[in-house]
């Protein structure tokens, strides 16, 4: 008995996996490897407060650095601490004691919680910019948790909201609950993501601080945006979707979500990028909550909200397309069997 012949796949179906897989490696590669390759200071906000002619010998020379660090001037220490402490920027360099050349001392107020990348970055910084003769002291202002001292269990916990953010779009898509049911489908799973991640990374690992309601509440709006504009963009445009979602949210957004170390350390377009996309608005918001009693997250929460908002829009116009279509082709079908029935 001769066995069936094999059927035969066409050619452009064998490039596309050819070629198709190796440019997914070299873009995933340039999304994932390039920001780290290259982290530098890029328009980093820092503070100078102290004498002024010890200050703007500190500020002047943090300024001619290639565009390395945005400098803020503040009158004093306190001034500044509280710049630190409000996220205006990430550290400040107050200078007392001896003007100019003369000895002196320089306090470097560091926040670890805003990123201890950051922080050893500013370190440095003073200890080449202090001028001769200067004592240098660092005072971590906003230290970050016992749990987390390097910001590594921060950095990993981006990815699995991500994830979840894309599976629970992918699966209120694919399982085909749509409209207002979808929308209130993803929002509860959202909730209960965040219910569950806050009382892991407070109550369990200790890696995240602050209210427990307002990380938990953080943390759903960042799996319902990723979620939203899965779901949204996939009911619009069919299964593709999913995929250009996932884009968004994680090949692009958990890369340059500046998680591991700060947006500003990341280079352009990644850093202004980075900051408009859900998971790096959503790792912005996280820090400033958890760690700064919110300050400075009244443009990531935006973000997150522009971004929830159409992917919401986008799933109930999809739903109400579907909808009208299944309508348009049931009187087509209805039309069609009254024909056929006079006809007869």
């Amino acid at each position: 008995m001769q066995a069936a012949p094999r059927p035969s796949v066409p050619r452009s179906r064998l490039a596309a996996v050819v070629l198709g897989l190796p440019v997914f490696v070299a873009f995933a590669i340039w999304a994932f490897a390039w920001p780290a390759a290259r982290t530098a200071p890029n328009d980093l906000p820092v503070g100078v407060a102290g004498p002024p002619a010890a200050a703007g010998q500190v500020a002047d020379a943090l300024r001619e650095a290639d565009g390395a660090f945005d400098v803020h001037v503040y009158d004093d220490g306190d001034e500044a601490r509280a710049a630190v402490e409000d996220r205006e920027v990430y550290g400040a360099f107050v200078l007392s004691g001896g003007p100019g050349g003369g000895e002196g001392r320089m306090d470097v107020l560091t926040a670890t919680a805003g990123g201890p990348v950051v922080a050893q970055l500013l370190t440095q910084a003073a200890q080449d910019q202090a001028p001769p003769g200067t004592d240098v002291r660092v005072t971590d202002v906003v230290p970050a948790p016992e749990g987390d001292p390097r910001g590594a269990a921060f950095n990993t916990s981006v990815l699995p909201l991500a994830i979840a953010g894309i599976a629970g779009g992918a699966l209120v898509v694919t399982i085909g609950i749509r409209g207002l049911t979808g929308v209130l489908t993803l929002a509860a799973a959202a909730v209960l993501v965040g219910a569950v991640g806050a009382a892991i990374g407070l109550s369990w690992l200790g890696v995240l601080a602050g209210n427990w309601f307002a990380v938990a509440g953080v943390l759903a709006l960042m799996v319902l945006a990723g979620g939203a504009t899965v779901a949204g963009i996939a009911t619009l445009i069919g299964p593709a979707g999913i995929g250009i979602g996932a884009l968004i949210v994680m090949l692009l957004g958990n890369p340059w979500s500046g998680a591991g170390s700060a947006p500003e350390l990341l280079p352009e377009p990644a850093s202004t990028l980075g900051r408009l996309l859900p998971t790096g608005a959503g790792t912005s918001l996280l820090r400033s909550v958890s760690f700064f009693d919110g300050a400075g997250g009244a443009f990531s929460l935006a973000v997150l909200a522009v971004w929830t908002v159409l992917g919401i829009a986008a799933m109930l116009l999809g739903a109400r397309r579907g909808a009208r279509g299944q309508d348009g082709q049931g009187s087509s079908d209805l039309a069609k069997n009254t024909l056929s029935g006079e006809s007869r």
